[in-house]
Parts: structure tokens; sequence; C-alpha cells
């Protein structure tokens, strides 16, 4: 699909983004879930009958978990995001349709994806937040988006990013994966052996690392 017709139509791009959200935040995020487990790390370290550093262990499998769902783009367990969009001028009575920016792939566990509110701003004066009826929208896993049957007619014309969607990526399949926990101990073991920032001999990156080992597993969203 040509560029320009995001600009224009339910795409509600206004700017040189492919997408139609304009900003992202997180706003929430489990940062307290065991990926790896202590005797896989210590296996890998080769700390074997050492406990003494497990409280440091844990944090560091923390932050690499948190690394690799960044690199991917998909967490393994979940994530809360909230995404703006701009004017819908013309929008009203239409179908909308809203990018998501990060996904989770549905499994016969969870749903994948959840959205948790779809919310514009009103005319008012300030304008007031509004949340949508859930029977007003609908999730498109295909497209990883969200279509919305049409907005207010009071919806804000003069906030900039009026539209707001809030959802949560549940765990991914992928979490499971060999590749995947092999490529979270390589990051890790590289964590624990370099705790500064700065090194004095050069390094470079071995074959089948980290990266290698993730970028098949990287989700396309067009």
């Amino acid at each position: 699909m040509p560029l320009d017709s995001y600009t224009t139509g339910p795409y509600l791009g206004t700017s040189r983004n492919p997408y139609s959200y304009e900003k992202i935040e997180q706003v929430g995020r489990d940062i307290q879930t065991q990926w790896l487990s202590l005797e896989e790390i210590t296996q890998q370290l080769n700390l074997f009958d050492d406990i003494s550093q497990d409280n440091y262990l844990t944090s560091l499998e923390v932050a690499t978990r948190m690394a690799i769902e960044d690199y991917l783009g998909m967490t393994i367990f979940y994530a809360q995001w909230r995404v703006y969009y701009g004017s819908y001028v013309g929008m009203t009575g239409t179908q909308v349709m809203l990018d998501l920016p990060e996904v989770s792939q549905a499994n016969q566990f969870n749903a994948g994806t959840v959205i948790d509110l779809v919310q514009y701003y009103n005319g008012g004066n300030p304008p007031q937040l509004i949340t949508l009826d859930k029977s007003s929208y609908y999730y498109d896993p295909t497209g990883n988006k969200v279509v919305v049957n049409g907005l207010p007619d009071s919806a804000s014309l003069i906030m900039t990013n009026p539209i707001i969607v809030t959802y949560t990526t549940n765990a991914s399949p992928l979490a499971q994966y060999p590749v995947i926990k092999a490529a979270g101990l390589l990051l890790l073991t590289h964590l624990y052996n370099n705790r500064s920032n700065t090194v004095e001999t050069k390094i470079t990156e071995i074959p089948f690392g980290v990266a290698q080992l993730l970028r098949p597993y990287k989700p396309l969203v067009m």
C-alpha cells in the first residue's frame, strides 16, 4: 500500500510514520517472574553448589529477560502499553483502524493481545477522557490493530493525540523455545562476565551469538 494512503482515510497517520500511532508508552510490566531458573543459570556459569551470588543472579536474569523481550518486540511475560493516535477529522461514522506497535502470539493458554481500553478526549473545555464500550471495537490479530466502528462527533478536534488505546501483551509461547533460552543464557553470561561499561581489549561478536539466535523470531508487522 502506498505511503500516502496512510496519511488520509482510516489510517490516521499525520507524519512519515507508516503506522497510525503517534506515541507509545509502556505502563506496566512483569519484573518479578523468573524465566531462566537458577539451576539453568548456575549450570551455564559453572557455579555449582555456590549460592552466594543467587540474589545477584536473580536480578541479572530479570535484566536479561527484559533485554530479550525488547529485542524481539514480543513479551515473554505480560507487558501493558498505552498508544496515542492523532487527529481523526472525517472519521465519525466510519471504521477507524488503529495500529498497535507491540505484538504477542496467541496460544492454547492465552489470547496473546488483550485490548484493555479504547478512549478518546471529547470536545469539552477542558476535554474529558471518555471510554468506549467494548462492543464498539474489536482486535484484528491478522493485522495487529484495533478496528473501531466509528468515533463520536463529540471527540476533540484540538487535542494533539485525542485517541488512546491501552492493551496488554501476554506471555509468548516463544519463551520456552530452546533457541530463545539459549540466547538468554548467552546474554546473561556476557553480562555476568562484563560488569563494566568499558573494556581494555577489543570485543568481537561470536558466530551464532544472541542476535543470530533471536533474529528469525523477531516479528515483522506490516
